[in-house]
């Protein structure tokens, strides 16, 4: 008996990822079911699919490319939600912010999202469940904290999804490791696909090393990041490394600090994460903000990682022509994003003077380079197939490339809509 993989999001594309997986009786698991977002900000939903067939759907982390839509498919039905109990609480609160701020063009409202919490299956990194005669298994990703892998058993048929991963061990997170695990098929991401992030300790050492410099001469230090993981990871590293600095911690960052410190279990180095709990400073509210950009060598860590809006930017267009501060950029900068423009055209917008404070970027990527991808694959014990998505065209096909190559299996590309019999 076949079963049938069909990508209804992330392929030949980064975000939105939704795999679906049936089989012969019509028995099926989604695996993942996220949002991207358009240049205007506005929603970008992955292909349909009927509730009514899902046996469960299965959430890898929570970050909206990867779980944002999953309300949707409450809206007549009910089914059972499997994740950990870190991204169920996570979940909850990327997917309210995302409704305040683009509510109107979502297909779904709070009741919707409150049945999907009401259907969910907190399992532990670990673990496994059976449901319908499905086995799930769920494996650490190391992306952000409660990241899982999934693998299924369905017909005789192993298949395993890797979602967002990483192989290196960070302060948050312990890195992805399938040593020893068996699966027919392999669903894995290729977001850095034909390259490799350099050396995670010398872009540490550089990047402090940098922000001692900038708050050393009175200026002050602006880290743009990701509320869900960067954020907490650099503030972890300043815990570190440089406790005796004066930062602050804004936006977002704050509420998820809060929910990762109330699940220690989820955390490599909750000492460290602890530790800058108390060392450092959350921000409330604007009177605070005005008073931080007063300070001589201050370090603000804070949302949104690509400029795109949040207190990184009422902080940015103060210390637009400050020539002793700087703009530390940590994440990745998506194309027509302001920070994508900030770095190649020194504007965030139209019409504005080149900036005058300075700007770098650092690589603290949390998804693994080409050859921590390559090694997944290969540690994989009867592989048959490998199919390859959260990339673009270069990411995914040069994988593919070496994965057949190297490996000689089965590799498909597939473009949303496109299935693939095992």
């Amino acid at each position: 008996m076949s079963v049938k993989i069909t990508v209804l999001g992330a392929g030949q594309e980064v975000g939105r990822a939704a795999i679906l997986v049936e089989d012969s009786n019509e028995n099926a698991v989604l695996l993942d079911y996220g949002v991207t977002f358009d240049e205007s900000d506005i929603p970008v939903l992955p292909l349909g699919v009927k509730p009514c067939k899902l046996r469960a759907i299965a959430v890898t982390h929570a970050h909206l490319d990867h779980v944002g839509a999953v309300p949707m498919l409450f809206v007549s039905t009910r089914r059972p939600v499997v994740m950990t109990e870190l991204t169920k609480e996570l979940s909850k609160m990327m997917i309210e912010d995302m409704m305040k701020l683009a509510g109107y063009y979502l297909p779904f409202e709070h009741q919707e999202l409150e049945k999907m919490l009401e259907c969910t299956k907190e399992v532990s990194i670990g673990s496994e469940l059976w449901l319908d005669g499905i086995r799930m298994e769920l494996i650490n990703a190391g992306h952000i904290p409660g990241s899982v892998m999934i693998r299924l058993d369905m017909k005789n048929r192993t298949i395993l999804y890797t979602g967002d991963v990483n192989t290196i061990d960070t302060r948050l997170v312990r890195g992805a490791s399938l040593s020893g695990v068996e699966a027919n098929v392999l669903i894995i991401e290729s977001t850095y696909g034909n390259v490799d992030h350099p050396d995670r300790k010398r872009v540490e050492d550089k990047f402090i090393e940098t922000v001692k410099e900038i708050i050393e001469e009175g200026g002050t230090a602006l880290i743009p990041a990701f509320a869900l993981g960067r954020s907490q990871e650099i503030l972890a590293l300043f815990a570190e490394r440089m406790p005796y600095a004066d930062v602050y911690y804004d936006g977002m960052a704050r509420r998820i600090m809060d929910l990762m410190l109330a699940h220690p279990r989820y955390i490599n180095r909750i000492d460290l994460l602890k530790k800058a709990a108390q060392l450092f400073t959350p921000v409330q509210g604007t009177g605070m903000r005005k008073k931080i950009l007063k300070e001589k060598g201050a370090v603000i860590v804070s949302p949104a990682g690509m400029l795109k809006g949040g207190p990184s930017l009422y902080y940015l267009k103060r210390l637009w022509k400050d020539r002793k501060s700087a703009v530390f950029l940590v994440s990745y900068q998506a194309p027509s994003t302001p920070g994508r423009r900030l770095l190649s055209e020194g504007v965030i917008e139209d019409g504005m003077s080149r900036i005058g404070a300075r700007v770098y970027w650092f690589d603290f990527s949390s998804h693994a380079g080409a050859s921590g991808l390559m090694r997944l694959i290969k540690e994989v014990k009867g592989l048959e197939k490998v199919i390859i998505v959260h990339g673009n065209d270069a990411t995914a096909y040069e994988l593919a490339y070496k994965v057949k190559e190297e490996l000689g299996v089965d590799v498909f590309v597939p473009k949303n809509g496109e299935s693939v019999e095992v």
